[in-house]
């Protein structure tokens, strides 16, 4: 599969202040969010913000895809009323909220929620219908 060759369910609004994306739980998942991030910030002229927001949806459509069954969505917004941040966010079917832990130098894993913590302005998670949103903003450079 070519790097543009995403198994993406759908691609909704790419134009204006919000991207929106659907992907599969699957582990091409990950790679096709990133690309995406990059992409449309590319598209935002907010290249600057691209390796940091990345990696933080990295580590959310992953802990997606280890607890999840179903599609992944992927939102991004640079909405004028939040004073100058991004806001993205990553939603899956499963209701229960991450959790924040300190993984031990030998884990593997259980880094990144504490890597989205510690990386954005804010973040936190919301219900939704079928599962949750979890979402983080990182300020845009002047």
């Amino acid at each position: 599969m070519g790097p543009l060759a995403w198994e993406v369910i759908g691609v909704f609004d790419t134009e204006g202040d919000c991207a929106e994306w659907t992907f599969p739980s699957e582990p091409g998942a990950v790679r096709a969010a990133r690309a995406a991030v990059r992409g449309q910030l590319g598209r935002w002229h907010l290249e600057s913000l691209a390796d940091l927001t990345a990696l933080l949806v990295s580590e959310l459509v992953t802990n997606s895809l280890r607890h999840a069954d179903g599609p992944i969505g992927l939102r991004l917004v640079r909405p004028a009323g939040l004073g100058g941040v991004l806001r993205v966010e990553v939603s899956d079917q499963v209701p229960d909220p991450p959790r924040e832990r300190t993984a031990r130098p030998e884990d593997e894993s259980g880094r990144g929620v504490a890597l989205v913590a510690g990386s954005s302005a804010r973040w936190g998670t919301r219900p939704g219908g079928n599962g949750k949103t979890v979402w983080f903003e990182l300020a845009i450079p002047e």
